[in-house]
């Protein structure tokens, strides 16, 4: 029997990467984001799409009644869907704040408690949260985005510890950068769009930058029987960015 997974945000960039690749691994994908899914997933019938504003306090309880009238519940929660703003701490309002922690860290954690009925009468389950490098360390005027990263990793290590009697596993991964349509905004608004590349791309040990298959790979991995001995870790997934000292010369 095929699992079922729940991902948010699972119709564009990294989070379609894991959707394709869940379903490469035969798995039943909901996805959950505000837009409607495009094609070809809107037209692949393993496929589902639920109206979403993570945001939302209720959120949480609308996906999982999704999740069990399309599928009769969830084996597997990818929460991937977040926001980033960058704001140095003078600029950043109390709003803004709140809602970077309301859609990346409290969405994230009331998603699994909606679904862990489910988990449990399934007789366990895999929660893989999308963290980010920068849960480990920082850019500029990254003050809110960090801190839910951070959480993110935290209460991953956490839910591994309380969910483990349930035969349900918990684990995150922290990406460095993956291609997006955000992330090719943002080379492009530099100066030398060209040069802000190379030197991007410089960064990281294998000689490019990541792609949301990437992201997608160890992703159905995590949520596989392979890895059924694996919980409570944050696993960086960033072509080698972050383990390379820099030196000013």
């Amino acid at each position: 029997m095929s699992k079922v997974a729940v991902v948010t945000g699972g119709g564009r960039g990294i989070g379609r990467g894991i959707t394709e690749q869940l379903l490469a691994a035969n798995v039943k994908v909901l996805v959950a984001q505000r837009q409607p899914l495009e094609p070809p997933l809107s037209n692949n019938p393993n496929v589902q799409w639920v109206e979403a504003d993570l945001s939302h306090r209720d959120a949480p309880t609308n996906i999982a009644k999704a999740a069990e009238h399309y599928f009769g519940g969830a084996d597997i929660l990818v929460n991937n869907a977040g926001i980033m703003f960058e704001r140095s701490l003078e600029e950043m309002t109390e709003d803004e704040w709140d809602t970077m922690m309301a859609i990346n860290l409290r969405a994230p954690i009331f998603l699994a408690k909606a679904l862990l009925p489910q988990m449990r009468r399934k007789g366990g389950g895999c929660i893989i949260n999308i963290g980010s490098i920068e849960g480990h360390a920082a850019n500029s005027f990254h003050t809110a985005y960090c801190a839910s990263k951070a959480g993110v990793h935290g209460f991953t290590r956490a839910l591994a510890v309380d969910l483990g009697k349930d035969n349900i596993r918990c684990n995150a991964i922290a990406p460095g950068w993956i291609d997006s349509d955000l992330n090719s905004n943002y080379i492009q608004s530099q100066p030398d769009p060209k040069q802000a590349l190379r030197e991007l791309t410089k960064q990281h040990l294998i000689g490019r930058t990541g792609t949301p298959s990437d992201i997608g790979n160890i992703v159905a991995f995590l949520a596989s029987d392979a890895a059924s001995f694996i919980t409570g870790q944050v696993i960086t997934v960033d072509g080698g960015r972050t383990v390379k000292l820099p030196l000013p010369f």
